[in-house]
Protein backbone atom coordinates (compact mmCIF):
# COMPACT_ATOMS: atom_id res chain seq x y z
CA UNK A 1 0.00 0.00 0.00
CA UNK A 2 1.44 3.18 -1.05
CA UNK A 3 2.07 5.80 1.19
CA UNK A 4 0.09 8.55 0.61
CA UNK A 5 1.87 11.95 1.21
CA UNK A 6 1.86 15.61 0.46
CA UNK A 7 4.68 18.19 0.81
CA UNK A 8 3.64 21.40 1.34
CA UNK A 9 4.93 24.98 1.98
CA UNK A 10 7.46 26.97 0.81
CA UNK A 11 10.72 28.56 3.08
CA UNK A 12 10.02 25.67 5.37
CA UNK A 13 8.27 22.83 3.99
CA UNK A 14 5.81 20.33 5.91
CA UNK A 15 5.22 16.62 4.69
CA UNK A 16 1.14 16.13 5.32
CA UNK A 17 0.30 11.98 5.72
CA UNK A 18 -2.57 10.49 5.42
CA UNK A 19 -2.49 7.00 6.95
CA UNK A 20 -4.68 3.66 5.97
CA UNK A 21 -5.65 1.21 8.69
CA UNK A 22 -2.54 -0.76 9.06
CA UNK A 23 -0.06 1.39 7.79
CA UNK A 24 2.49 2.53 10.40
CA UNK A 25 4.93 5.73 9.83
CA UNK A 26 8.08 6.51 11.99
CA UNK A 27 9.54 9.76 12.50
CA UNK A 28 12.89 10.79 14.40
CA UNK A 29 12.23 12.60 17.29
CA UNK A 30 11.62 16.07 16.96
CA UNK A 31 10.33 15.76 13.40
CA UNK A 32 6.31 15.43 14.34
CA UNK A 33 4.04 18.38 13.91
CA UNK A 34 0.40 17.66 14.40
CA UNK A 35 -1.90 14.48 14.05
CA UNK A 36 -5.60 13.85 13.98
CA UNK A 37 -7.10 12.41 17.46
CA UNK A 38 -7.39 8.62 16.06
CA UNK A 39 -3.64 8.62 15.06
CA UNK A 40 -1.78 6.60 18.16
CA UNK A 41 1.53 7.80 19.17
CA UNK A 42 4.70 4.97 20.86
CA UNK A 43 7.97 6.27 21.38
CA UNK A 44 10.30 3.60 21.15
CA UNK A 45 14.18 3.02 20.95
CA UNK A 46 14.21 0.29 18.36
CA UNK A 47 14.03 0.83 14.47
CA UNK A 48 11.79 -0.91 12.38
CA UNK A 49 12.14 -4.28 12.83
CA UNK A 50 14.29 -3.70 16.08
CA UNK A 51 11.59 -5.17 18.31
CA UNK A 52 10.20 -8.08 16.95
CA UNK A 53 11.12 -11.50 17.81
CA UNK A 54 13.16 -13.15 14.49
CA UNK A 55 12.23 -16.83 13.71
CA UNK A 56 10.48 -18.18 17.25
CA UNK A 57 8.20 -15.53 18.36
CA UNK A 58 7.72 -14.73 22.19
CA UNK A 59 6.86 -17.82 23.26
CA UNK A 60 9.13 -20.58 24.90
CA UNK A 61 11.09 -21.37 21.72
CA UNK A 62 12.59 -17.43 22.03
CA UNK A 63 12.57 -17.21 25.96
CA UNK A 64 15.02 -15.40 27.94
CA UNK A 65 17.54 -15.70 25.01
CA UNK A 66 15.38 -14.22 22.44
CA UNK A 67 14.61 -11.87 24.78
CA UNK A 68 18.08 -10.66 25.52
CA UNK A 69 18.86 -10.75 22.08
CA UNK A 70 16.04 -8.36 21.05
CA UNK A 71 17.43 -6.38 23.39
CA UNK A 72 20.90 -6.06 23.14
CA UNK A 73 20.08 -5.54 19.41
CA UNK A 74 17.63 -2.41 20.62
CA UNK A 75 20.84 -1.07 22.55
CA UNK A 76 22.93 -1.35 20.02
CA UNK A 77 20.81 0.70 17.48
CA UNK A 78 20.07 3.29 19.99
CA UNK A 79 23.94 3.12 20.58
CA UNK A 80 25.23 3.90 16.77
CA UNK A 81 22.68 6.39 16.49
CA UNK A 82 23.83 8.41 19.88
CA UNK A 83 27.47 7.81 18.30
CA UNK A 84 26.29 9.41 15.23
CA UNK A 85 24.70 12.82 16.62
CA UNK A 86 21.14 11.30 15.94
CA UNK A 87 18.10 11.40 18.15
CA UNK A 88 17.80 8.15 20.50
CA UNK A 89 14.49 7.19 19.73
CA UNK A 90 12.00 7.09 16.77
CA UNK A 91 7.80 7.60 17.04
CA UNK A 92 5.49 5.63 15.68
CA UNK A 93 1.81 6.36 14.18
CA UNK A 94 -1.03 4.14 13.42
CA UNK A 95 -3.93 4.82 12.74
CA UNK A 96 -6.98 3.49 14.16
CA UNK A 97 -10.71 3.35 13.18
CA UNK A 98 -10.20 4.87 9.77
CA UNK A 99 -7.93 7.15 7.95
CA UNK A 100 -5.90 9.61 10.01
CA UNK A 101 -3.31 12.64 9.12
CA UNK A 102 -0.19 13.27 10.67
CA UNK A 103 2.50 15.91 10.03
CA UNK A 104 6.44 16.30 9.70
CA UNK A 105 8.86 18.67 8.85
CA UNK A 106 12.65 19.55 9.13
CA UNK A 107 14.55 21.71 11.74
CA UNK A 108 15.90 24.41 8.87
CA UNK A 109 14.53 26.23 6.45
CA UNK A 110 14.38 24.28 3.14
CA UNK A 111 12.83 22.31 1.40
CA UNK A 112 11.79 18.11 1.95
CA UNK A 113 11.65 15.44 -0.54
CA UNK A 114 9.14 12.07 -0.86
CA UNK A 115 12.02 9.14 -2.04
CA UNK A 116 10.48 5.90 -2.50
CA UNK A 117 12.41 2.51 -2.52
CA UNK A 118 11.84 -0.52 -4.22
CA UNK A 119 14.38 -2.69 -2.52
CA UNK A 120 17.09 -2.42 -5.13
CA UNK A 121 18.65 0.11 -4.38
CA UNK A 122 19.86 1.64 -0.94
CA UNK A 123 19.80 5.78 -0.19
CA UNK A 124 22.46 7.80 1.55
CA UNK A 125 21.79 11.32 3.34
CA UNK A 126 23.67 13.64 5.41
CA UNK A 127 23.11 13.64 9.34
CA UNK A 128 20.00 14.71 10.19
CA UNK A 129 18.29 14.55 6.71
CA UNK A 130 15.78 12.07 7.80
CA UNK A 131 12.11 13.05 8.76
CA UNK A 132 9.99 10.12 8.14
CA UNK A 133 9.38 6.83 6.75
CA UNK A 134 7.19 4.08 6.36
CA UNK A 135 7.74 1.28 8.68
CA UNK A 136 9.04 -1.21 5.52
CA UNK A 137 11.46 1.20 5.26
CA UNK A 138 14.66 0.65 7.57
CA UNK A 139 17.16 3.41 8.97
CA UNK A 140 20.70 2.66 9.65
CA UNK A 141 23.89 5.09 10.20
CA UNK A 142 27.00 3.86 7.20
CA UNK A 143 30.19 5.27 8.66
CA UNK A 144 32.45 6.29 5.83
CA UNK A 145 35.71 6.20 7.77
CA UNK A 146 39.39 6.84 6.96
CA UNK A 147 40.29 10.01 4.93
CA UNK A 148 37.22 10.28 3.10
CA UNK A 149 36.07 10.55 6.14
CA UNK A 150 38.08 12.73 8.19
CA UNK A 151 38.40 14.92 5.57
CA UNK A 152 34.64 15.32 4.40
CA UNK A 153 33.26 17.01 7.84
CA UNK A 154 29.39 16.31 7.27
CA UNK A 155 30.14 13.22 5.39
CA UNK A 156 31.86 11.17 7.53
CA UNK A 157 28.33 9.92 9.02
CA UNK A 158 25.87 9.18 6.53
CA UNK A 159 22.09 8.21 7.29
CA UNK A 160 21.30 4.90 5.10
CA UNK A 161 17.41 3.80 4.22
CA UNK A 162 16.91 0.67 2.89
CA UNK A 163 13.60 -1.83 1.88
CA UNK A 164 10.52 -0.67 0.15
CA UNK A 165 8.69 2.07 0.43
CA UNK A 166 8.14 6.00 1.26
CA UNK A 167 11.41 7.99 3.06
CA UNK A 168 11.29 11.51 3.47
CA UNK A 169 14.14 13.70 3.80
CA UNK A 170 14.76 17.46 4.57
CA UNK A 171 17.47 20.04 4.08
CA UNK A 172 18.07 23.76 4.11
CA UNK A 173 18.05 26.12 0.84
CA UNK A 174 16.37 24.73 -2.67
CA UNK A 175 17.32 21.27 -4.02
CA UNK A 176 18.97 20.33 -7.33
CA UNK A 177 18.65 17.36 -8.88
CA UNK A 178 21.51 15.92 -10.72
CA UNK A 179 23.29 12.87 -12.52
CA UNK A 180 27.01 13.00 -12.22
CA UNK A 181 26.67 11.20 -15.46
CA UNK A 182 25.14 14.04 -17.03
CA UNK A 183 28.60 15.89 -16.56
CA UNK A 184 30.92 13.00 -17.83
CA UNK A 185 30.32 10.83 -14.79
CA UNK A 186 31.66 13.07 -11.60
CA UNK A 187 30.54 16.26 -10.21
CA UNK A 188 32.55 18.47 -7.47
CA UNK A 189 30.34 20.23 -4.50
CA UNK A 190 30.73 21.63 -1.29
CA UNK A 191 30.74 19.28 1.22
CA UNK A 192 27.85 20.54 2.96
CA UNK A 193 25.83 20.65 -0.05
CA UNK A 194 25.55 17.04 -0.52
CA UNK A 195 21.63 15.38 1.28
CA UNK A 196 21.46 12.33 -0.04
CA UNK A 197 22.66 9.97 -3.40
CA UNK A 198 21.40 6.52 -4.44
CA UNK A 199 23.80 3.50 -3.96
CA UNK A 200 26.09 3.03 -6.67
CA UNK A 201 27.35 6.89 -6.86
CA UNK A 202 30.41 7.01 -5.47
CA UNK A 203 31.09 8.86 -2.56
CA UNK A 204 34.75 10.81 -2.01
CA UNK A 205 36.76 14.06 -0.50
CA UNK A 206 39.53 15.81 -2.66
CA UNK A 207 42.09 17.97 -1.65
CA UNK A 208 40.94 21.65 -3.13
CA UNK A 209 44.08 22.16 -5.87
CA UNK A 210 47.53 20.92 -4.97
CA UNK A 211 50.17 22.36 -2.28
CA UNK A 212 51.14 25.34 -4.62
CA UNK A 213 50.30 29.02 -4.36
CA UNK A 214 47.20 28.66 -6.01
CA UNK A 215 46.19 25.62 -3.99
CA UNK A 216 46.52 27.74 -0.92
CA UNK A 217 45.18 30.17 -2.10
CA UNK A 218 41.86 28.09 -2.76
CA UNK A 219 41.81 26.65 1.16
CA UNK A 220 42.48 30.18 2.51
CA UNK A 221 40.67 32.83 0.61
CA UNK A 222 38.10 30.59 -1.42
CA UNK A 223 35.87 29.48 1.73
CA UNK A 224 35.57 25.70 1.13
CA UNK A 225 38.93 24.63 3.36
CA UNK A 226 41.16 22.36 2.22
CA UNK A 227 38.12 19.50 1.23
CA UNK A 228 35.26 18.87 -1.99
CA UNK A 229 33.24 16.40 -2.08
CA UNK A 230 33.22 14.10 -5.12
CA UNK A 231 30.32 12.18 -6.42
CA UNK A 232 30.70 9.63 -9.25
CA UNK A 233 28.81 7.35 -11.31
CA UNK A 234 25.55 7.09 -12.64
CA UNK A 235 22.49 7.85 -10.66
CA UNK A 236 20.01 10.27 -8.50
CA UNK A 237 21.80 12.93 -6.04
CA UNK A 238 20.58 15.93 -4.50
CA UNK A 239 22.13 18.86 -4.02
CA UNK A 240 21.21 21.81 -0.95
CA UNK A 241 21.55 25.71 -2.01
CA UNK A 242 22.16 26.44 2.27
CA UNK A 243 25.02 24.72 4.14
CA UNK A 244 24.13 24.38 7.65
CA UNK A 245 27.83 26.59 8.03
CA UNK A 246 26.80 29.15 6.22
CA UNK A 247 23.56 29.37 8.05
CA UNK A 248 25.72 29.71 11.59
CA UNK A 249 27.70 32.25 10.38
CA UNK A 250 25.22 34.10 8.95
CA UNK A 251 23.30 34.15 12.09
CA UNK A 252 26.31 34.85 14.03
CA UNK A 253 27.66 37.98 11.64
CA UNK A 254 23.69 39.44 12.28
CA UNK A 255 24.10 38.76 16.15
CA UNK A 256 27.32 41.17 15.97
CA UNK A 257 29.56 37.86 16.53
CA UNK A 258 30.84 37.05 13.64
CA UNK A 259 33.25 34.02 13.31
CA UNK A 260 33.66 33.97 9.44
CA UNK A 261 36.54 36.38 9.61
CA UNK A 262 37.88 38.66 7.08
CA UNK A 263 39.02 35.62 4.29
CA UNK A 264 36.87 32.65 4.87
CA UNK A 265 38.18 29.20 4.39
CA UNK A 266 40.64 28.08 7.30
CA UNK A 267 40.75 31.28 8.72
CA UNK A 268 36.82 30.31 9.68
CA UNK A 269 36.14 29.16 13.26
CA UNK A 270 32.58 27.31 14.67
CA UNK A 271 31.79 26.98 17.33
CA UNK A 272 30.90 23.16 19.19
Amino acid sequence: MTLQQEIVGNAMQMAVVNLQPGQTVYCEAGKFLFKTVNVTMETRLSGPGGGRQQGGGGGAGGGMGGMLRQAMGTAMQAGQRALAGESLAFQYFNAQGGEGTVGFAGVLPGEMRALELDGTRAWFAEKDAFVAAESTVDFGIAFQGGRTGMSGGEGFILEKFTGHGTVIIAGAGNFIDLNPADFGGRIEVDTGCVVAFEEGIQYGVQRVGGLNRQGLMNAVFGGEGLSLATLEGNGRVILQSLTIESLANALKKAQGGDKQGPTGGLFSTHAG
